[in-house]
């Protein structure tokens, strides 16, 4: 069963510790995200932008098939359901869906919409027991097409959203999707600090996670970032093992044409990335 990431998030915000949200794709990284969250007994999310979803066959089939993959899989731990950079039609959508967290992304928005849809989406999750994430500040790097370039978000709009009654809050700190540029100055902590001083005990999230160095990403986790979104990791690791396999001629052996042979050893890189974040992030054996 599907739950909301309240609880989860506020667990990690009261234990210094962060939680895994991991973008799935199509099947094969809905499974391995599922199976390297119950090998290490950590809690996750899993989340789905709209231009996966899109591939996926819409909202409802995700739905469906992280819920049948549980069942299967029989996964014990808790999993939430996330929309990533949602649009309002896009929120709209996936509470229809049966999805048990959204994101609504009004950073690009005019500053009074952002907080209007906010303010909405925050009423229909409440009512349904759903959790919410807002963001303030573009994420830089490039998501589903909109590309920013890393801008920091203003302490006092962060405040005015986090007092909205969201969950979680992603607010731009020089973090960007994607790789990482040569020379990427990295993560701005004065500008982190100066948010959480606005925003007291919300749970701040850390878009943009792939790339990042392990030491920085546990210091942003000390300072209040409770979960952390990867993707671009955990794609280069499956198209890395599934180069390999090719290169090695491994799919004109025998029946190594077979997609489950195939996407079988690109499948287990994902779980190994995902295994490696959750010791990074400090979930491990928190479910």
């Amino acid at each position: 069963m599907l739950v909301s990431a309240k609880e989860m998030i506020q667990a990690a915000y009261a234990g210094h510790y962060a939680i895994g949200a991991f973008n799935t794709n199509n099947l094969e990284w809905t499974k391995a995200i599922l199976q390297a969250a119950e090998e290490m007994r950590a809690p996750v999310i899993v989340q789905v932008s709209e231009g996966a979803g899109k591939y996926m066959a819409g909202f409802k089939n995700v739905a469906d098939i992280v819920k049948n993959v549980m069942e299967f899989q029989k996964t014990s731990v808790p999993v939430a359901l996330h929309l990533d950079h949602g649009t309002y039609a896009g929120c709209k959508a996936c509470i229809e869906a049966g999805f048990s967290s959204i994101m609504f992304d009004g950073s690009s928005l005019p500053f009074d919409e952002n907080i209007e849809k906010t303010k909405e989406l925050v009423a229909i999750c409440n009512e349904k027991g759903m959790s919410i994430e807002a963001e303030v500040g573009s994420i830089g790097g490039e998501e589903d097409g909109v590309v920013g370039m890393g801008e920091c978000a203003d302490p006092e709009e962060c405040k005015t959203i986090a007092d909205l009654g969201i969950t979680m809050l992603a607010a731009g700190i020089g973090n960007i999707h994607g790789k990482y540029p040569e020379g990427w100055p990295g993560l701005r902590f004065d500008v982190l600090d100066a948010i959480k001083a606005k925003v007291g005990d919300m749970p701040l999230v850390l878009h943009g996670g792939s790339g990042i160095p392990d030491a920085m990403v546990q210091d942003a986790i000390r300072r209040g970032v409770s979960k952390i979104n990867v993707n671009t990791e955990c794609q280069l690791a499956f198209a890395e093992k599934t180069r390999a396999y090719i290169e090695a001629g491994k799919d004109i052996q025998g029946k190594g044409y077979d997609p489950r042979k195939l996407l079988a050893p690109g499948a287990q890189g994902i779980v190994d990335m995902v295994k490696y974040k959750i010791e990074v992030f400090g979930c491990a054996g928190k479910a």
